[in-house]
């Protein structure tokens, strides 16, 4: 094996949603809804849950404050159905050639087994895929096309305690298939780090799933049963039987990106190559000390985006707190990266 492609310890934890679920699209539209969970999102919501366990200091100086260094690193949310975990392809590797029976590039998401062939040069059959337009999950062809989730329309109205009159509004969320949910993977910077944080993260899903993760958590939603995790080693928990990805004689290598990514200075990205697009990312604080500010904006890279570097990218966490706000808020942009082969789709 690679020096640089050193297996981390960690879980992959799968949520299964009890009710609608809304995660805020980039548009900030009510009536639109986007199909990740982000990672910075996750960052937040856990940071929460953290406080409320009387953790939050010691978290973020885990994490945040150790930058490159961070003990605990988290992918974003993508969906599972049944055993199939879905995941951004990486887009060095997708969308295969063109084929008149399936829309790749329709597809958002892909189970990881296909990961792995594409890892080995296998060029999907077309035969045995179809894109569910719903999800933009691909799924195998001989089972009818029900993805893991739909985008759905609820309404409800606000009732002046005063008057009884009423303002009906409407917001887009994610309704999920019985046998389906998110998921996501949690990584440790080492043994020790595994001992020290696993106990508490999982206490800290726990929580969030009886709480709520994303929006419109005082209806009732994003919430979900109770957490299942795997443990193991990354990323054997996702590619168990990845060949080593080498790397090129100059000593670069391509990363697999499963979460949002913000460069950090010990960052050494060759950004004249890879196959990459950015976001930019904004939000609102959720703190006491000015519950609703609006985040400083900022831009990163998407997940499935495949990086070109001699190390693994590792990221940073960016303080968007507004300015003069009493204390740091922090953006996650830790990388959860995964070393594939330096090859683009034919």
């Amino acid at each position: 094996m690679n020096a640089n492609e050193r297996k981390y310890p960690g879980f992959i934890a799968r949520l299964r949603p009890v009710g609608p679920w809304r995660f805020g699209s980039a548009a900030g539209s009510r009536d639109q809804v986007d199909r990740i969970y982000h990672s910075d999102s996750l960052y937040s919501a856990i940071a929460s849950a953290m406080d409320r366990l009387g953790r939050l200091e010691e978290w973020l100086a885990a994490t945040a404050e150790r930058g490159a260094e961070a003990e605990v690193r988290l992918s974003s949310c993508f969906p599972w159905q049944s055993n199939t975990l879905f995941v951004p392809p990486p887009r060095s590797l997708w969308p295969p050639p063109p084929s008149p029976r399936v829309r790749w590039e329709g597809a958002q998401f892909v189970p990881v087994s296909l990961v792995s062939e594409l890892i080995a040069d296998k060029t999907p059959d077309e035969d045995q895929w179809a894109v569910d337009g719903q999800s933009k999950c691909l799924a195998t062809a001989d089972r009818p096309l029900a993805g893991p989730f739909r985008a759905a329309i609820r309404t409800a109205a606000a009732v002046d305690r005063l008057t009884q009159a009423a303002e009906p509004h409407s917001t887009a969320c994610l309704e999920f298939a019985p046998d389906a949910g998110l998921w996501f993977a949690a990584e440790f910077g080492g043994d020790e780090a595994r001992e020290r944080w696993s106990d508490a993260l999982k206490a800290a899903i726990r929580l969030l799933a009886d709480s709520g993760f994303g929006g419109e958590r005082s209806r009732g939603w994003g919430r979900a049963e109770q957490p299942e995790f795997t443990d193991g080693l990354l990323p054997d928990l996702l590619l168990p039987h990845q060949p080593e990805s080498g790397s090129r004689d100059d000593g670069q290598q391509a990363w697999w990106l499963l979460s949002l990514f913000s460069p950090s200075q010990a960052d050494r990205v060759d950004w004249r190559r890879g196959w990459y697009s950015v976001v930019w990312r904004a939000g609102r604080v959720e703190s006491p000390a000015g519950w609703g500010a609006l985040k400083k904006i900022s831009r990163m890279v998407t997940e499935g985006s495949v990086l070109i570097s001699g190390r693994p990218p590792r990221g940073a966490a960016v303080n968007v707190a507004p300015d003069g706000f009493p204390h740091p808020v922090f953006r996650s942009g830790l990388a959860v990266a995964v070393s594939i082969p330096l090859k683009a789709a034919s």
